[in-house]
């Protein structure tokens, strides 16, 4: 498995930075990390410490520091833009979520501004007013929220963000730990009376790859993100089947970059390393670390 490192900061961005410029990129977009308010990643990372829960594992944070810290490091790997994934894990949590968001994507540019929600009266108010606040992407988080995306508290909330066309990364499927409502069953239901919605299966849907590749492949507004999977430390545990490469190159124009940092067990350059042993070539690896969410995002070349 793939240890947390102990290589100096500079020589850590040194490699990241070599990896996409030697396949021509201005950088790379990573849009799968998570900065929250200082007391809710406190928590988050309270439970990581705690391993049993999660995994039955160790989950050591890799890049456990303050934020303006976190910021730097992804600006000093060369991370053109990235996203503050923050989700709700009770009811009237999200939008002082979304504020808190707001603010921070007014003060850090490169960071989509992203929002999220919970199954609640209030949910179509305040997505709302984010998407007007110019929200540029939405977190949900069937697993930690334990919801049925197809609750009808939320019917209105996917139909604005259908509408708007706003992408939502969903984490969705059943890693590390299957969840009451996880798995493709759920949002298979969700697409087929939302079929336009921009839907991001986090972690590639880990681990029920196929199933999520088949709803991409049947709506053209699902795409996934790569966050953990392809890892050592993912691979030990839910291995991405290698019959299914074939899909995913094919695809290769919905598949984006993500890496879940900083909570993350292992040094970032891993994850960038664990897309390119993939081998499915310059052009596809392109796409996935810059040109596909470029194009997702409106993001400025």
């Amino acid at each position: 498995m793939a240890e947390v490192t102990d290589m100096a900061p500079a020589d850590e961005a040194l490699r990241v930075r070599r990896l996409w410029q030697d396949l021509g990129l201005p950088g790379i977009v990573d849009v799968h990390t998570h900065f929250m308010p200082d007391r809710v990643l406190a928590k988050v990372w309270a439970y990581f410490d705690s391993a049993g829960p999660l995994t039955g594992r160790p989950w050591p944070i890799a890049y456990r520091t303050d934020e303006d810290e976190r910021v730097a490091t992804l600006r000093a790997f060369g991370v053109r833009a990235f996203t503050s994934m923050l989700y709700p894990h009770k009811p009237a949590m999200a939008a002082w979520l979304n504020s808190w968001a707001a603010g921070f994507a007014a003060r850090t540019p490169d960071c989509l501004h992203t929002a999220t929600f919970f199954p609640e009266p209030e949910a179509p108010g305040y997505v709302r007013q984010a998407l007007e606040a110019g929200a540029r992407v939405f977190k949900c988080h069937v697993q930690v929220g334990a919801f049925d995306p197809n609750d009808a508290l939320l019917d209105p909330v996917w139909g604005l963000l259908a509408d708007s066309g706003v992408p939502v990364v969903t984490h969705c499927g059943s890693g590390p730990v299957p969840g009451r409502h996880t798995g493709p069953g759920p949002i298979a239901r969700l697409l087929a009376r939302h079929p336009r919605l921009r839907l991001v299966v986090a972690h590639m849907g880990m681990p029920e790859y196929g199933a999520f590749l088949d709803l991409a492949e049947r709506y053209e507004g699902v795409h996934l993100d790569t966050t953990m999977a392809f890892t050592d430390f993912s691979e030990a545990d839910a291995p991405f089947p290698p019959p299914e490469r074939k899909r995913l190159a094919d695809l290769g124009e919905r598949v984006l970059f993500g890496s879940d940092f900083p909570n993350i067990p292992y040094a970032y350059p891993h994850a960038l390393q664990a897309l390119t042993r993939l081998e499915l070539g310059e052009a596809w690896a392109r796409g996935v670390l810059y040109g596909n969410a470029v194009r997702l995002f409106g993001i400025p070349r």
